[in-house]
């Protein structure tokens, strides 16, 4: 809180007129005109732009379930990501619509902020050692699902044969994994470009002042997921 401050006080010793947020926690009123990209709290002069969670998790689930997958695990965000409290809240929401079971032994909580695939590898290696048994996976965002892969074809699973795996986000290397990411596609350039467009439009009067602006995620499919064995 207290480096946020100092950077938005030199910021505007050096002319700044507005501010584009991403993946911060703001608490506070600022002093300009604000666009939090991924902002999630409602606070005055800041319009956040969010993915539709919700609608996320349901197709993410939906194609899971008409898949045929009914015992599925999950990673929920770890506690330094803006978007893990959303998200989990709408995957919860949509699987009990959807009638599938969010099983305790099959939800693992990711820790800390790490940006390579060791972010889920440990994860999903105390999945397995739960033992127990699991058709699907749906990672909090690619990095994880990928760290997952790796440690269940470890493990001697075959991804999709064994376990399907869905992640989130769309990263660049998703597609050229061994096999390809089933993924739920954040538009993040979309996102930015909002984000730029608000915020100019706010500091030159162009629009009035919204709390918040919605994006439409879309899935993803590659060759992650399949009908689980009989």
């Amino acid at each position: 809180k207290k480096l946020l401050a100092t950077y938005s006080a030199m910021l505007q010793d050096r002319g700044v007129e507005g501010f584009i947020t991403v993946d911060t926690f703001l608490t506070d009123e600022p002093p300009l005109p604000t666009v939090a990209v991924a902002g999630h709290r409602k606070i005055k002069r800041v319009t956040n732009i969010v993915l539709d969670h919700h609608h996320a998790a349901s197709l993410a689930l939906k194609h899971l379930a008409d898949l045929g997958h009914q015992q599925i695990a999950f990673m929920k965000g770890s506690r330094v990501s803006v978007d893990a409290d959303d998200r989990w809240s709408a995957i919860c929401e949509v699987a009990t619509k959807l009638g599938i079971r969010i099983c305790p032994e099959l939800v693992v909580q990711l820790e800390g902020d790490d940006p390579t695939p060791n972010l889920g590898y440990p994860f999903a290696k105390q999945l397995l050692a739960r033992k127990h048994p699991f058709t699907a996976l749906f990672a909090y965002n690619d990095i994880s699902a990928i760290g997952s892969i790796s440690a269940f074809q470890e493990a001697g699973l075959r991804v999709p044969d064994d376990v399907s795996v869905v992640g989130f986000d769309d990263i660049q290397s998703a597609a050229y994994i061994n096999p390809p990411l089933t993924t739920v596609k954040q538009p993040l350039q979309k996102m930015g470009e909002i984000a730029a467009r608000a915020l100019l439009d706010r500091i030159e009067d162009r629009s009035k002042y919204v709390p918040e602006i919605a994006i439409e995620p879309e899935l993803v499919v590659r060759r992650s997921t399949a009908r689980p064995r009989q």
